[in-house]
C-alpha cells in the first residue's frame, strides 16, 4: 500500500565564500559523491546574461533588471543583492519552500550577505558554512590561474573578497580550504552532523 504521508521537511545548507575560494568545487563533490545527503540546489535568480551552456531554470532563473526590481518590490525574495549596477542575484522564497516541503535538503551557493540573511530567516533549520581561502594572495593566484577575467575584474574581486572575509565569524562553520581533500571532508562531516536527527 502506498503511503500518502509527506516526507519530513528538508533543511537548508548555506555555502558562502569569496570568489576563487574553491566553494563550487566542494559543493560539486558533495553533490556527486554523497547522494545520501539528498542535497538539491536552490536555483537562484540573476539579472546577468547566461554564460556558456547555462540554461534558464537549471543554473539560474535569468531575469531582466526590470523584472528583478518588480519582484523585489513584491517581496518575493528570501534574499537578494545588487552586486554591481543592474547586476542582481537573489533567491525566491517560494522556490525554496517548495523544495523543503518535498523533503529536499536545499543547498545555497550565495554571497555572504545572502548567506547571513538566509540563516537569519531559517534559524536552526539552516547550517551556514563559510569557505575561507588560505590568504588573499593565494586567492589572487587562483583567480589569475582561471584565466577567465580581465585584470581589472580580478582587482575588483579581490577588493570584494577582503570585504567578504570580514563576515566569516557570522557563519556556523568556517572551513579553511588550504588542502581541498581536507576541506571536502570537513564540509561533509559538518553536514552529516547537522542532518543527523537529535
Amino acid at each position: 500500500m502506498c503511503s500518502n504521508q509527506p516526507s519530513a521537511p528538508g533543511r537548508c545548507i548555506i555555502f558562502s565564500a569569496p570568489s576563487g575560494s574553491g566553494k563550487s568545487t566542494i559543493i560539486r563533490w558533495l553533490m556527486e559523491e554523497h547522494p545520501e545527503l539528498r542535497l538539491t540546489f536552490s536555483i537562484s535568480c540573476t539579472s546577468r546574461p547566461p554564460r556558456g551552456n547555462e540554461q534558464h531554470g537549471v543554473e539560474y532563473f535569468f531575469l531582466s533588471p526590470e523584472e528583478f526590481r518588480r519582484r523585489i518590490k513584491a517581496g518575493e525574495f528570501l534574499e537578494y543583492e545588487e552586486v554591481y549596477k543592474d547586476r542582481f542575484y537573489g533567491t525566491l522564497t517560494s522556490q525554496v519552500e517548495r523544495q523543503l516541503e518535498e523533503g529536499q535538503n536545499v543547498l545555497f551557493d550565495v554571497d555572504v550577505l545572502g548567506g547571513c540573511n538566509i540563516k537569519r530567516f531559517y534559524g536552526q533549520r539552516a547550517l551556514s558554512i563559510f569557505v575561507q581561502p588560505p590568504s588573499v594572495e593565494e586567492l589572487r593566484r587562483r583567480l589569475n590561474a582561471r584565466a577567465t577575467d580581465a585584470p581589472e575584474v580580478i582587482d575588483s574581486r579581490i577588493a570584494r573578497a577582503e570585504y567578504e572575509l570580514s563576515f566569516a565569524t557570522q557563519f556556523d562553520r568556517v572551513i579553511l580550504n588550504d588542502r581541498l581533500d581536507q576541506a571536502q571532508q570537513q564540509a561533509l562531516q559538518a553536514i552529516q552532523s547537522f542532518l543527523t536527527p537529535r
